[in-house]
């Protein structure tokens, strides 16, 4: 998922103004991919929800300083996000996977028996206890119903954090956060970050 530009950005300005600028752009991006990611089946919105809250983690965390307490508490929650998102996303990945060989492991098994029956008009019920991968693929189909339930058990958990969000008032305290400058924020011009995340964005969509 490509990122949202930032626009407005000046490398001469304060830092905290241009963090600012940044951090509100992750935050409205994050926010875009709900509610679709609620629904389990939209496994690419949820994977776009969590390449945001990363985005979101990593400029709040080399920028929280400039901000007021809770920025630092939101950086967190972001990786917690980020975290639980990651191991839906885990399952998501596995489970193609994991069919598919079994899918390779089955068309094996159909032509190793064809092999055998020779040149019968039908083939006997018992020949399939000869297939060289029966033991390896019903040991993949208990893989794929773990992976079902240990994904539909991340995915509630991931609805739990969000909700739990939700009552925090996670978006609204970070946007006021993100207005507030401590008396000792750092005077260092906006240049340092921008070219700092431009140099990671290849990181920031996996």
């Amino acid at each position: 998922m490509k990122a949202r530009r930032v626009k407005g950005l000046d490398p001469g300005s304060p830092l905290a103004d241009a963090a600012e600028r940044i951090v509100r752009v992750r935050l409205d991006e994050l926010h875009s991919f709900v509610p679709a990611a609620l629904d389990p089946a939209e496994v690419e919105a949820l994977h776009d929800l969590r390449i945001a809250a990363k985005r979101l983690r990593y400029v709040l965390e080399v920028t929280a300083p400039c901000f007021g307490p809770y920025a630092a508490v939101a950086a967190r929650r972001a990786k917690a996000l980020q975290d639980v998102i990651g191991e839906v996303h885990d399952c998501d990945v596995m489970l193609p996977r994991v069919v598919a060989e079994i899918e390779t492991l089955r068309a094996a098994d159909a032509a190793a028996l064809r092999a055998l029956a020779g040149d019968v008009e039908s083939l006997h019920p018992g020949l399939a206890a000869r297939a060289p991968g029966r033991r390896a693929y019903r040991g993949l189909e208990g893989l794929v119903v773990h992976l079902r339930v240990r994904r539909g058990l991340e995915h509630e958990r991931f609805l739990a954090l969000w909700e739990k969000l939700g009552r925090e008032g996670f978006r609204a305290q970070l946007e006021r956060a993100v207005a507030e400058r401590p008396a000792a924020v750092p005077e260092a011009p906006a240049r340092s970050v921008i070219q700092m995340f431009s140099t990671r964005s290849r990181d920031l969509h996996r």
